[in-house]
């Protein structure tokens, strides 16, 4: 059952070390130090819950902002210890030259990092356009699974970032390597996940590395074992729920969904259908010694809000069960709990931004 918290406990929810003020409050008051992270393994991950925050998620024209040090204190405020930074490589790379790397846009990234050593947020990097792939159009010129330049340039960027942050604790920091690599061979995806997590190693070999998994995050891959990485899955099935009214995947031409979902005679997707379908599967890698998170899930504004939060409650429940972590796509936007442009819910001011309460509250439970 959904856990109703009163407007004093909802605002003095906190990770026992960070304050959280009111709406009036200043934007970044004084604090004690950050609470201590947990330690990871890639055989054992902890049970990080948190967000992705989108600055460098694709490259926008006259540049990327910075990321916000608002979004780290307002998630370890409410309690949360991850940040996922989904990136696209375009972001710091001099467009001439996709080997040159410019430093003004790498600050923002270390300025991240810091942020989530100063407020307890464990951040997790990702190429989610990566040299020569993207689940996202437009395609890459060059195709990072046949072409040997595209996976030279991209282990280069990964090098570039392993010896930036070497010495970071893994506590703090992790590589993902890349967004949802899509129903490609395995075969493929091994050669290059080897080049990769080689390039990392060879300038910080301890760093802690997650690959996602193939069908776009939703198959896990025991031939990554011997790698010794983690794994990151995804919480997006079914995608009539998550994805109704998104354009992108036509989502637009669907019908309104409910939860459980039934789609025709004898195919229902339910809470035991996601235990089949999306833990189980990642469970059985779990015991041959691979940890299991989840990067990406959640709901776009078009899925009724009341849809939503009864499936996100069902995965929520099935991943705590399963001691896992996840990362709701997004904090701020179309899919998260701050600014979303729902049409069905009572927003609350949260320092004069749109808050989800509801949402919020389910997964401050979760």
């Amino acid at each position: 059952m959904q856990t109703t918290l009163s407007r004093r406990e909802f605002l003095g929810r906190t990770t026992g070390t960070i304050a959280v003020l009111t709406a009036a409050s200043t934007p970044f008051p004084a604090r004690a130090a950050a609470p201590a992270l947990p330690e990871p393994s890639p055989k054992k991950l902890p049970r990080w819950r948190g967000f992705n925050l989108l600055e460098k998620f694709t490259r926008r024209e006259g540049g990327n902002p910075p990321f916000r040090e608002r979004d780290f204190e307002w998630m370890a405020g409410w309690g949360f210890n991850f940040a996922r930074l989904p990136m696209d490589y375009r972001c710091w790379t001099d467009p001439a030259d996709w080997r040159v790397l410019r430093e003004a846009e790498l600050k923002h990234i270390d300025q991240a990092v810091e942020f989530g050593r100063q407020y307890g947020v464990h951040v997790n990097l990702n190429f989610h356009r990566a040299p020569g792939y993207c689940v996202n159009p437009p395609p890459e010129p060059k195709d990072l699974w046949k072409d040997e330049e595209a996976l030279e340039v991209c282990a280069r960027h990964w090098a570039a970032f392993a010896r930036r942050y070497k010495g970071i604790p893994n506590r703090h920091l992790s590589f993902d390597l890349l967004n949802e690599p899509k129903d490609l061979p395995v075969a493929d995806y091994a050669r290059v996940a080897t080049r990769l997590v080689a390039a990392i190693r060879a300038e910080d070999p301890d760093r802690l590395i997650l690959a996602d998994g193939l069908r776009w995050g939703n198959q896990p891959v025991p031939e990554l074992i011997p790698l010794g990485v983690a794994q990151s899955t995804r919480g997006y099935q079914p995608m009539r729920v998550s994805h109704h009214g998104a354009s992108w995947v036509n989502g637009q031409n669907w019908p309104t969904p409910d939860w459980p979902l039934r789609l025709r005679e004898g195919d229902v997707w339910d809470k035991d259908r996601l235990r089949r379908e999306c833990i189980e599967p990642w469970q059985a890698l779990e015991k041959q010694g691979v940890g299991v998170h989840v990067g990406e899930w959640g709901a776009f504004n078009k899925t009724p809000h009341r849809v939503a939060l009864a499936w996100m409650r069902d995965f929520l429940d099935l991943w705590k069960e399963a001691g896992w972590g996840w990362a709701l796509w997004n904090l701020r936007g179309s899919f998260g709990v701050v600014d979303s442009g729902r049409t069905d819910v009572a927003y609350e001011d949260w320092q004069g931004y749109k808050l989800d309460r509801a949402m919020l509250e389910l997964l401050l439970a979760g």
